[in-house]
């Protein structure tokens, strides 16, 4: 049994899943706070240095998963582990957002398409020589059906 401690709660400006972008290349205007909780403010340290930050976090409002599932960004089925939906057999989230400031225990950020009141798992700095690869093909998202940066969430995957 794999059990994840939650170490803060994420802020954001979007209430509901539906509306909300659908990662965070469709949210540079949303700003949004990561409160971590006090036991682990000392871990903040440094943090600031960094221009961003990956979270990781729990799809709290998701439930059960298809391996077969229609992505926000197409019309077609797709194999579940070669999209980013969040009904998932273990339901991990990840965004990359850019941090503003770090105040005593609150990271404010910047690009959040994460749904208010969302479980915080854990935060690692973006490390742009471990973890861009632009040249990287992306399989059937570089057919470009749709925009990751307009794409809004419907209720597709709502319980």
């Amino acid at each position: 049994m794999i059990t994840f401690n939650e170490i803060g709660t994420i802020r954001s400006p979007h209430k509901e899943r539906e509306g909300a972008p659908i990662q965070p290349a469709g949210a540079a205007e949303f700003e949004g706070r990561v409160e971590v909780f006090s036991e682990y403010r000392e871990g903040l340290s440094d943090l600031d240095g960094f221009e961003r930050i990956i979270l990781i976090y729990q799809f709290h409002l998701s439930e059960g998963y298809s391996l077969m599932t229609k992505p926000f960004l197409d019309d077609t089925k797709r194999g579940l582990f070669s999209t980013r939906a969040p009904k998932r057999p273990n339901q991990i989230g990840i965004s990359i957002v850019k941090l503003l400031k770090v105040e005593e225990n609150i990271i404010h950020v910047k690009g959040i398409d994460i749904v208010d009141g969302t479980p915080l798992i854990d935060i690692k700095p973006y490390v742009p020589k471990f973890d861009a690869f632009p040249d990287s093909r992306a399989g059937w998202i570089d057919a470009g059906t749709r925009s990751a940066e307009s794409a809004r969430a419907d209720k597709r995957f709502t319980i």
